[in-house]
């Protein structure tokens, strides 16, 4: 059984997702004090993170950046606010998604299932190492090492990546990434693969590799293999 922690100040809201999850079998758990996040998160060890921005003590923003600096948990922000940047904030720290309220819950369950399976099915099948580009890629522990240093990535990340890399030297479709990252393109904003992208190839060039990943205007993305000796 899945174990989600809610991160949501508002107890009517907080109640009635649990009750609609726990018909799914997943079990949710909640934050009794918002000035012990951390440890609750430490506490319950959950599989995923549900979480609003705006909180009591600190806002959802902040939780995000602490629980990314422990963990690659996938986490999923719920939030009434509406501004784009907020969406944006909110992958560039590591979010896999991001559901404005108000939300169908429908849309909420198919999300958190496609989410679920993704990581843990994933993570389950795949081979340990691969390597590209001189680089060695740990889909264990989700990164990326060469003698420039190690990344770290996010779920999302590292299985964008694993797509590009297994069609290394093609052009893979934004269409197909979507489909395949997040099962269903319905419940995926196109700009959000593109923040997951920017970020991803960001990351990759601390290690000299941003360049290899390539955009395809109009069509999608290319991950270039290039062995090459590093200085």
């Amino acid at each position: 059984m899945f174990k989600i922690l809610l991160i949501e100040d508002d107890a009517t809201l907080y109640n009635e997702i649990k009750e609609r999850l726990a018909q799914w079998s997943y079990s949710v758990y909640g934050i009794a004090d918002f000035n012990r996040v951390m440890e609750d998160f430490s506490m319950i060890e959950p599989d995923l993170v549900i979480i609003d921005i705006q909180l009591p003590k600190f806002d959802g923003f902040h939780w995000c950046r602490m629980i990314r600096s422990h963990s690659n948990i996938p986490i999923v922000f719920l939030s009434s606010r509406d501004h784009p940047m907020d969406m944006v904030m909110a992958m560039q720290l590591g979010a896999d998604d991001f559901i404005q309220k108000p939300f169908h819950f429908e849309v909420l369950i198919a999300k958190i299932q496609a989410i679920l399976r993704r990581v843990y099915n994933y993570s389950a099948a795949a081979s340990k190492l691969k390597t590209w580009c001189g680089a060695t890629i740990d889909f264990d522990k989700n990164t990326v090492s060469n003698e420039l240093g190690t990344i770290e990535l996010t779920k999302n990340e590292v299985f964008i990546l694993k797509l590009l890399i297994e069609r290394k030297n093609q052009i893979v479709s934004r269409e197909d990434i979507i489909e395949s990252l997040w099962d269903d393109k319905r419940f995926i904003s196109d700009n959000t693969l593109t923040v997951n992208v920017n970020r991803l190839r960001k990351k990759l060039d601390e290690i000299g590799l941003g360049s290899m990943i390539e955009t395809k205007v109009g069509q999608g993305y290319q991950a270039i293999e290039e062995d090459r000796p590093y200085a």
